[in-house]
């Protein structure tokens, strides 16, 4: 595959330093590692009961047990670059992905392209192409705030994106290193227009474990591990670090915004089979389709995980976020403006969209049980 030569070969850590900060002036925008709240302070527990329930979300992570594709293939005269299959991390990785599938549409030589799907990985390929001055037409069933990103709990933490054992070395060189230009991208957009703030994140342990940082520990500042069940959240063992909170709606609409200020063209189109994305008139082709690669580009790997949230009155005082990665029971909190995010579930190959009330009635517990042991 071939790579940005900037981002393509080992560098010095120097050099790398350098690579990753200009970035940030591909989007036109600056940002830096401030606002942080401080460790060791009180945090106020969320108010986790049926009363406060605004309302209840599922979607479905395109997911697939040997990771993301970003590869080319020559289909016809059209040339396809494959973009999709992110599990649960497809708005943390966008920004990392896009950057390499960009790289693998910018080497075709042509002035044009299209991308298919609007959600967080579509818009960011859309966007990189075009501040390399190439024209995108985005062609998508659903467009914010109907995506399936807009349903995402959106923790800047990559997860559930692959299988252990079941990945290549070539992989995880590239999944390193979307992590890598996601996260320093990602930094130069926080702020309120993209709805994104760096926020104090709690790993809670029943046992003593290695947490592990993907893309490398130092995308996590502020790490620390506290074993003592009386402080915190009644947890044995709580790791800590800080990292980004994204609001996919906030997010989404400013994206959106971007492309189309940009010059951008969208249409509203579902492609029924093959045939129809090989009528496009663009030569090259991204596909951001996520889930839809099942069928249209017959990737029988690819499979649903349902995951659903229960959303709660907003309670601005909470300005942490919590994950119990418990395989038995997961949970975790995330706290917007307009909202607390409660989730969590991870159902392979269920496709039903349906809120199941016993898995809200799991959650609306087990985060009260949290709340009820705060330090």
């Amino acid at each position: 595959m071939k790579k940005n030569n900037d981002l393509s070969k080992p560098q010095s850590g120097r050099r790398r330093f350098l690579t990753l900060a200009s970035l940030g002036a591909a989007l036109g925008v600056t940002g830096a590692c401030t606002g942080m709240p401080e460790t060791g302070r009180g945090y106020a527990p969320v108010r986790a009961s049926a009363g406060r329930v605004i309302r209840t979300v599922s979607g479905l992570r395109p997911y697939r047990p040997s990771g993301f594709v970003v590869r080319s293939e020559r289909i016809g005269n059209k040339t396809v670059v494959h973009n999709y299959g992110h599990g649960g991390a497809g708005v943390t990785l966008s920004w990392g992905t896009a950057w390499l599938a960009a790289d693998e549409a910018v080497a075709t030589g042509a002035p044009n392209f299209a991308v298919l799907g609007a959600g967080a990985v579509g818009l960011a390929t859309a966007r990189l192409l075009q501040r390399r001055g190439l024209g995108v037409v985005i062609y998508a069933r659903e467009l914010p705030p109907d995506t399936t990103s807009n349903v995402a709990g959106a923790l800047w933490f990559p997860t559930s994106v692959y299988e252990p054992g079941r990945v290549s070395p070539e992989f995880m060189e590239q999944f390193t290193e979307a992590c890598q230009i996601s996260h320093r991208m990602f930094q130069a957009l926080v702020g309120e227009r993209y709805g994104i703030r760096w926020i104090e994140n709690h790993y809670l342990y029943k046992t003593l474990r290695e947490t592990e940082y993907p893309g490398g520990p130092n995308l996590y500042p502020g790490k620390r591990l506290t074993q003592n069940p009386n402080v915190f959240f009644g947890s044995p063992y709580t790791q800590q670090f800080f990292t980004m909170m994204i609001d996919p709606t906030i997010y989404l609409d400013a994206m959106l915004g971007d492309f189309l200020r940009a010059g951008g063209e969208v249409k509203v189109t579902e492609f029924s089979d093959l045939e129809a994305v090989m009528a496009l008139r663009e030569t090259v082709i991204i596909n951001c389709t996520g889930l839809g690669a099942r069928d249209l580009f017959n990737d029988d790997e690819l499979i649903p995980v349902k995951g659903q949230l229960v959303m709660l009155l907003p309670q601005p005082e909470v300005d942490y976020t919590y994950v119990s990665p418990e395989p038995d029971n997961l949970l975790y909190m995330f706290p917007r403006a307009n909202e607390i995010v409660l989730g969590g579930t991870s159902e392979p190959n269920n496709w039903s969209l349906d809120v199941g009330p016993e898995q809200v009635d799991r959650m609306l517990e087990g985060h009260g049980s949290i709340a009820a042991t705060l330090r």
